[in-house]
């Protein structure tokens, strides 16, 4: 009816639209698909980013979102539950663990990365370096044959174990380490089954898989229950698709990886803007860092090699994932201050960690 013809008219004029709270049409926690929906250049919204403001299919209707505080009661906000958070500062320095002055190597962690074929050993390259930025004691990376003169070399503080010609095959004594990660440029093999089934067998600790780990991961659908209680999986949106199905939006995969989370307990980081963190106890974290600078290959594989390291450090799989992706995402918004959006590739965003574990200690010492 009127209201419609409104929203049609408005959104034809090519005047600057501003929204107030919300744009008309918009849903704040359920799909708007379908309706006639106000297309804001500015959203000037009250108290609290709005759901519907973390999903990519709002991004044309919301445009930049400012947030108003109206003097709502903050003792109600901390006391209210909620299946749902947005990550901010505030709760990564409530759980950052800065180092203590009389330590050494054995005290944070020992981690091991399954990375690299033939072709693809940027990609170990990469999830290594980030490991050893993020803070590890010490990594060993297991690679094929032909990328082990590359590990060595392009990462010399890496050790190094050959499995394999052109692609890793076999692992063996997994139990020396704190914590695995699994998938960087692996490539897709009929063995990877019977690679994964018996790393799921003989490490008993909680593990990161990602990349081709998924994909092959994603075949073989009876291997999902044998995953590692605790575990970290970091799908984008098209591999989250090929393991659990499609959904019809965003705030269906939000709730279906929210249910495959709680049913495989493990967690499982949606990447995208606002990373989204869905865990086996039913809660859900949005991140708050990152840009579109960071939608580069490479950027995944530096994740993966992050949240391994903090595994390793004794980092509970939680905190490793809130820690992991805030970390990841604050490393690219430094990045693009530096080189900018467009310039940016994965590679930056492991040279700006320092700078992002600078801010870390920065906010914890005014705690």
């Amino acid at each position: 009816g009127i209201f419609s013809k409104v929203i049609n008219h408005l959104n034809r004029a090519g005047a600057s639209i501003v929204s107030i709270d919300f744009p008309s049409g918009l849903y704040a926690d359920k799909s708007s698909k379908g309706n006639e929906i106000i297309e804001a250049d500015h959203t000037l919204t009250f108290q609290e980013r709005k759901l519907a403001f973390l999903m990519a299919e709002n991004e044309r209707f919301a445009g930049k979102v400012v947030v108003l505080d109206i003097g709502l009661s903050r003792d109600f906000h901390e006391k209210e539950n909620s299946k749902l958070e947005l990550v901010d500062e505030s709760i990564v320095a409530s759980i950052f663990q800065p180092r203590k002055e009389f330590s050494n190597k054995g005290d944070y962690g020992y981690a091991c990365l399954m990375a690299g074929s033939y072709g693809m050993m940027g990609a170990a390259i990469l999830s290594a370096r980030a490991c050893l930025r993020s803070g590890v004691g010490k990594l060993t990376c297991y690679t094929c044959k032909e990328g082990y003169a590359i590990m060595q070399t392009a990462v010399p503080e890496a050790m190094c174990k050959i499995s394999g010609t052109t692609f890793i095959k076999d692992v063996r004594n997994l139990k020396d380490f704190s914590a695995v990660g699994i998938g960087p440029g692996i490539g897709q093999h009929p063995s990877h089954r019977e690679l994964l089934k018996k790393i799921f067998a003989e490490f008993d600790k909680p593990l990161v898989i990602d990349a081709d780990g998924l994909n092959t991961l994603s075949k073989y659908p009876s291997l999902y229950g044998s995953i590692p209680a605790n575990s970290i999986i970091t799908p984008h949106p098209k591999e989250f698709e090929r393991l659990f199905g499609k959904s019809s939006d965003d705030f269906g995969r939000m709730e279906l990886a929210m249910q495959k989370a709680k049913a495989l307990h493990i967690y499982i980081v949606l990447k995208g803007h606002h990373t989204f963190i869905a865990t086996p106890e039913g809660k859900g974290y949005f991140n708050n860092t990152g840009n579109s600078g960071m939608a580069t290959a490479g950027s995944g594989d530096v994740l993966t090699g992050i949240l391994t390291s903090l595994l390793a450090q004794k980092y509970s799989s939680l905190h490793s994932c809130i820690i992991g992706v805030y970390l990841h995402g604050l490393a690219g918004d430094i990045a693009a201050m530096t080189v900018s959006k467009e310039a940016m590739i994965a590679g930056d965003i492991i040279s700006h960690l320092g700078e992002a574990f600078l801010s870390f200690e920065r906010i914890s010492s005014t705690r």
